[in-house]
């Protein structure tokens, strides 16, 4: 449970129609492992205790009373035990009878949430024996045991250890209904849905339940647990799978797929991200009137198994890759066909280097210029070597550019660097910060004159990472007149560069798979044997970090402890704790005191949900303190 993380899970074990006692040993044996498992919240089937297939037989007072005593049976086994219970059962109360989920907790009843939507159709028949909750116009409690339990729709289960865990619940059909239960709960405040179920299994079927539970876990910014009736339900006009389901906000985490083996199936809900979420979901407005009602869950180390992705920004699953690149690509592309037909230039001018980053700007740039149907002449790339360039990214640029079809200048800058050390009184053999930059700032001058001389437009080349660390100079390469690739992470143009490899001839595939071989660098220190010295990733840390750093701190809301877990977790034997942690610290030290070339930055394009872009995405103060993260940081180096 702590930094958020709850351990749930779905079960669905064997049961006998009518047969509660062996009903409620098989709930008694779940409950018995969840409880070894760590696991805080264990979902049960719909009317689990009888069977959901009685008929008839729900008339009768002898399965009534049974179920009754079997509940309080199950209430019991809980004592002692921190998992929380959600288990089906028909329940009677001010002469009717209703479908119910009742939720237990450490010996006690919680309270008992009654089914408000009863299917009539398709072989269901609920409306004959039940009354819907809907219906219930009584005094919202119901005695057991000569105690006195909450009872009705308007319950929610609040934590008091982890206020972010909220638990709601509905049953089966409540969800699949045009107004659903879970949406009046969620607006009230449920952060996790736990839907005791008794679905039929249909051909398809699956498919249209689990399209069903994961978006409404997406609508509604919260973990959904549904438990499905399987094995030992009646046959006789329906079969039950025990198809269950865990989802995160439009994820599918978890799932006990139709027919099989197993009876359970858990994993772990990001409840804080999920409160992250809606804070900054300004079209999640809570509201409704329900009952809290509080309960104990002490905080415990939560085993993470859910998989966390060490490159968040990049889809795990090859074709959902491919497709994302072309889509970054059209939107990239897109954006800068916006610009030039609103502009109206001539040219369009980059600076071409040998490196990832132009080179994704310059294929952004002939795919905005082929949509244009205009020749790619139009497009001036320009080389600008000087005391670091080397003969591999030189060469790099000279063969892509000549194989696309753009023109192509080179302008040596070396001359007019060394002019400027004169004039500034620079020694030219101190290669410091002054030596790095004055190069940088000018080859920005020579792309802004060319540009004005061909009546063009200069096009940016950094990216999201490179923003995010401050990695690029002030008024250098950190400005131009539209920067296509401010939106767009390291770890991705990668992915983007090789699904471009598909789209032109084997010599300039051959030519991008060197420059993705290439080591980063900005090539602003001398080379030596003609070798890249100054290489990023050795200055600044890794980008696959880095990256990780950003999406959790900007996409989750993690502060430091939280994304040291993380990385920890999705990095391991590939990173050690200290490096993970040694890279942090730089990553906020950066991440902070950089905020300023951020304010200013051109337009650009924005292609995913994480942007730094000051124009709404990201708004912080260029003095803003990094006090409070880096604190937290520090505390961590012995952990």
């Amino acid at each position: 449970m702590k930094h958020g993380f709850l351990k749930v899970a779905a079960a669905s074990p064997a049961v006998r129609v009518g047969d509660l006692a062996f009903n409620t040993d098989s709930a008694a044996r779940c409950i018995a492992r969840a409880e070894a498992e760590g696991i805080a919240l264990l979902v049960l089937p719909e009317l689990h205790l009888t069977a959901y297939t009685c008929g008839d037989l729900f008339f009768t007072d002898t399965l009534l009373t049974a179920a009754e005593a079997s509940l309080l049976r199950l209430c019991d086994d809980t004592a002692g035990k921190r998992c929380v219970v959600v288990v089906g059962v028909p329940l009677r109360t001010d002469g009717k009878l209703y479908n119910c989920a009742a939720v237990l907790h450490d010996g006690a009843i919680l309270g008992i949430v009654p089914k408000s939507v009863l299917p009539n159709h398709g072989g269901f028949n609920e409306a004959r024996r039940f009354t819907s909750g809907e219906d219930y116009s009584g005094a919202g409690q119901i005695t057991l045991r000569g105690r006195t339990v909450p009872f009705g729709l308007d319950l929610l289960f609040r934590c008091e250890e982890l206020p972010s865990f909220v638990l709601g619940v509905e049953v089966c059909e409540d969800l699949w209904a045009p107004e659903t239960r879970s949406t009046k709960l969620c607006l009230a405040g449920a952060t996790v849905i736990a839907n005791p179920s008794a679905s039929d299994e249909l051909v398809g079927k699956d498919e249209y339940r689990r399209l069903l539970v994961n978006a409404t876990s997406a609508r509604l910014l919260c973990g959904y647990v549904c438990a499905n009736a399987g094995h030992g339900e009646s046959t006789q006009g329906m079969v039950f799978s025990g198809h269950s389901l865990i989802c995160e906000n439009g994820v599918l985490l978890a799932e006990k797929r139709p027919f099989a083996d197993s009876d359970m199936v858990s994993t772990e809900l990001d409840l804080q991200r999920l409160c992250f979420e809606r804070r900054s979901n300004s079209a999640f407005r809570p509201n409704g009137s329900f009952r809290a009602i509080p309960f104990h869950l002490p905080l415990r180390e939560t085993v993470l198994t859910r998989p966390i992705d060490p490159q968040p920004f990049v889809p795990a699953d090859e074709s959902v890759r491919r497709e994302r690149a072309k889509a970054i690509m059209r939107m990239q592309s897109d954006g800068l066909k916006k610009r030039i037909e609103h502009i109206g230039c001539q040219k369009i001018v980059v600076g071409i280097s040998g490196g990832l980053d132009s080179t994704l700007a310059l294929l952004v740039m002939v795919h905005a210029m082929d949509q244009l149907r205009r020749p790619r002449t139009d497009i001036l790339a320009i080389s600008m070597p000087c005391f670091g360039t080397t003969a591999r990214t030189k060469n790099n640029a000279e063969k892509l550019c000549a194989q696309l079809g753009v023109s192509f200048k080179t302008v040596d800058i070396s001359q007019s660097v060394l002019q400027h050390f004169a004039d500034i009184g620079h020694d030219p053999t101190r290669t410091d910060l002054t030596f790095e930059n004055s190069q940088a700032r000018e080859r920005t001058q020579v792309l802004m004159d060319v540009a004005n001389q061909c009546g063009g437009i200069v096009v940016g080349t950094g990216d999201l990472s490179e923003l995010a660390l401050g990695w690029a100079t002030y008024n250098g390469d950190q400005m131009s007149m539209y920067g296509v690739n401010a939106s767009v992470p390291k770890t991705l143009i990668r992915h983007i560069l090789e699904q471009e490899m598909q789209n032109f001839s084997a010599d300039t595939a051959a030519v991008l798979r060197d420059i993705l071989e290439t080591p980063i660098s900005p090539e602003l220190l001398p080379a030596e044997n003609g070798q890249i010295v100054q290489k990023t990733e050795d200055l600044v840390g890794p980008y696959a970090l880095h990256d990780f750093f950003l999406y959790h701190l900007l996409r989750t809301g993690a502060g430091p402890e939280r994304i040291f877990r993380l990385a920890k977790h999705a990095f391991a034997g590939t990173y050690d704790a200290n490096t993970i942690l040694h890279w942090l610290k730089t990553f906020l030290r950066r991440f902070f005191t950089q905020q300023f070339k951020r304010s200013c930055l051109p337009d650009g394009p924005k292609v995913g949900t994480v942007s730094l872009s000051p124009r709404g995405d990201w708004d912080m103060p260029s003095d803003a303190s990094a006090a409070l993260w880096l604190q937290e940081a520090e505390a961590l180096t012995n952990n």
